[in-house]
């Protein structure tokens, strides 16, 4: 089966600091993948190179077998890339309807011209576009809120709207950057349901970076963990917890010396 994304020797720096090195790995269609690390790993500038605010040094990057090193975020969006971010970029003064509706625009066909005359076609999907977005937002439970203004909502409603948003683009893969940050622990439990909810309903391919173990080991079907750039392990979140160079990357080696 042929990787929904792929990365080959991915390497990023910043002048003389090497951020990720020789980084290689498949993703599965349809599997949820954590990206895990301590801190300094280079688990963001990662997700900031598959998802096109990098350019890599060197290296490849495929989506569903097409190189995307170089392409813009807009038109990775078209290609079936979505991104949610640990801190949410909602505009705060809008609708949350008009919020997740902003991830619908890959899908509008046409231009600025066909928009502005608001042509039949135009109308039609605006209308199909707009009920996806309200479905989605009732299926978060958050159909309540719809036209409310988004900065009327806390931090764990951000994420479930930006979550929403990320959806009506009908990505193929979805990045989820640290998506339990400042999540209750019942928030996080919800999230866990609607992100697995989503992998059944929509066959989409996750990738999601995430401190918090509980939810990786309880959301993901596997893992690869870095360490200062370069990729240390990969494998199901049990092994990984239990791998001594995990434990040491983590906890430094006097730890692994303790357990031994």
């Amino acid at each position: 089966m042929a990787a929904a994304l792929s990365l080959h020797d991915v390497t990023l720096h910043f002048g003389g600091v090497k951020v990720l090195q020789d980084v290689t790995f498949d993703v599965t269609p349809g599997v949820i993948l954590g990206l895990v690390g301590p801190n300094g790993a280079g688990k963001t500038s990662l997700f900031n190179c598959i998802s096109g605010h990098y350019r890599p040094s060197a290296g490849s990057i495929t989506i569903d077998g097409t190189e995307v090193v170089g392409t813009a975020p807009a038109r990775l969006a078209r290609l079936g890339l979505a991104r949610t971010f640990q801190h949410p970029a909602l505009q705060l003064d809008a609708t949350v309807l008009e919020n997740v509706l902003l991830g619908g625009h890959t899908r509008l066909r046409g231009g600025p011209v066909s928009w502005s005359l608001r042509l039949p076609g135009t109308v039609r999907a605006e209308r199909e576009i707009r009920q996806e977005a309200l479905g989605l937002l009732d299926r978060a439970q958050l159909g309540w809120a719809a036209n409310l203004p988004a900065d009327e909502l806390s931090h764990g409603l951000h994420k479930g709207v930006e979550l929403c948003r990320a959806l009506l683009s009908k990505p193929a893969v979805l990045l989820l950057d640290e998506p339990a940050a400042g999540l209750s622990h019942g928030e996080v439990e919800q999230l866990i349901d609607a992100v697995r909810r989503v992998r059944a309903e929509e066959d989409i391919t996750v990738v999601v970076v995430e401190h918090h173990m509980g939810l990786i080991s309880a959301l993901t079907d596997r893992v690869v963990v870095l360490d200062h750039g370069r990729l240390l392990m990969e494998g199901t979140a049990a092994e990984a917890q239990s791998d001594p160079r995990v434990v040491e990357a983590y906890l430094g080696k006097d730890a692994t010396d303790d357990a031994a």
